[in-house]
Formats: structure tokens, sequence, C-alpha cells
């Protein structure tokens, strides 16, 4: 059984930091070529925020300089280093994957999928 449980979340201040992470179980994370953060917030559409494939790894527009999305595959974690953080960075944050990696930073369905875990930003 594939898992994915994201940890990390937390009330911080704008300008802050967090760490995400999301551990993968049931299958390594080299065999996941794929692996990718969303967010979505109360009212508001998902938002694909970054994604680690092959060789490449995409950042949405609203992140990118911010946010770094790295893999370590020894430990079998996905990380999101988030930094600068903004009153619209406030969501829930989830992980998701997939061991092919067509459509990485584009299609909305992943076969694996974590829980979430919430990033709340306040003055």
């Amino acid at each position: 059984l594939v898992r994915l449980a994201e940890s990390g979340g937390d009330s911080v201040q704008v300008g802050g930091s967090l760490r995400l992470s999301c551990a993968a179980s049931g299958i390594p994370t080299y065999r996941l070529y794929c692996m990718a953060w969303f967010r979505q917030a109360p009212g508001k559409e998902r938002e694909r925020v970054a994604a680690v494939a092959r060789v490449e790894t995409y950042y949405a527009p609203s992140v990118k300089g911010r946010f770094t999305a790295s893999k370590d595959t020894e430990n079998d974690i996905l990380f999101l280093q988030m930094n600068g953080l903004k009153f619209e960075d406030s969501a829930t944050y989830y992980c998701a994957a997939d061991e092919d990696d067509a459509g990485c930073f584009s299609r909305p369905n992943f076969p694996f999928r974590g829980q979430g875990t919430q990033v709340t930003v306040s003055s």
C-alpha cells in the first residue's frame, strides 16, 4: 500500500519560512518520477505549487523564487521549503505522486495523494 504523509504545516507570520515534508511509504521515491505539491484554500481552485520530474522542476509563478521543492531519495521524502511567506500562501498543502512523469507539470490527477497539512500565514 502506497502512502504519502505530509507534515510541517503551521501558523507563521508574513515573511516567515516553513519546510513541508511528504514522506512516502510502500514505494521508494526514486520510483516516483513525478512528485508534486498542490495547495487549496477555501473557495479557491486547487493550485499546483511545484512539481519535481526526472530532470526538471516546475514552480507556479506565484511561488517562483520563494519556494524550493526537493527530493531526498535516501529517506523517501519530498520537501517544500517556503520562504517569504505571504497571506495568500495560506492553504492546505498536499503532495501527490506517480511513477509516470508524463504530464507531471500539467495533469490534475495522480494515483497517489496525501491528506494534506495546513499552512496559515498571518500578520
